[in-house]
Parts: structure tokens; C-alpha cells; sequence
């Protein structure tokens, strides 16, 4: 994929479900709903951790805060954390 929207991954949470949220709102803001939607699919799909981080990484160049400028919030997926 060309011309990827930098998402300020690095130093964030490593959990996946916060990290394709935040890689998933960069998508969308940049127009991108549809690819935010297959990337999400997919992710939910893969087999393992390190498949789905390069999975974020077909669609997002994945950069640290401090390269971009970043809000805190990140995309509800209805998922409950206990």
C-alpha cells in the first residue's frame, strides 16, 4: 500500500486491541474507512500477535508520538476491560 497516514504506534499500549483502535481512527481520518474496516477484519482474524502487527503495518506507517501529532483518544470496538 503507497502513500500510508503515519499512526503513532510506538510507546503507546501494546495491547492489539488498543493498537489497531489507534491505527484504525488514523485510517479514517485520512479517508481510508474502508481499508480501517478490512485492516480490522483481518486483525481479528490473524493468528497471532506478531501477524497482526505487520498486518498494521500493510497499512499504516508506524511511527512513534512524537512524530505526530495525536490525540489520546482511541476507537471503542464494545469491548469491556476488566
Amino acid at each position: 500500500m503507497s502513500n500510508k497516514p503515519k499512526c503513532p504506534l510506538i510507546g503507546q499500549n501494546g495491547n492489539i486491541f488498543n493498537l489497531m483502535g489507534i491505527a484504525s481512527k488514523t485510517l479514517k481520518k485520512n479517508g481510508m474507512a474502508d481499508e480501517a474496516k478490512e485492516m480490522c477484519d483481518r486483525i481479528t482474524s490473524s493468528g497471532s500477535y506478531n501477524e497482526a502487527l505487520s498486518i498494521i503495518d500493510e497499512y499504516v506507517e508506524i511511527t512513534s508520538a512524537d512524530e505526530v501529532e495525536y490525540e489520546e483518544e482511541t476507537e471503542d470496538f464494545g469491548m469491556v476491560m476488566m
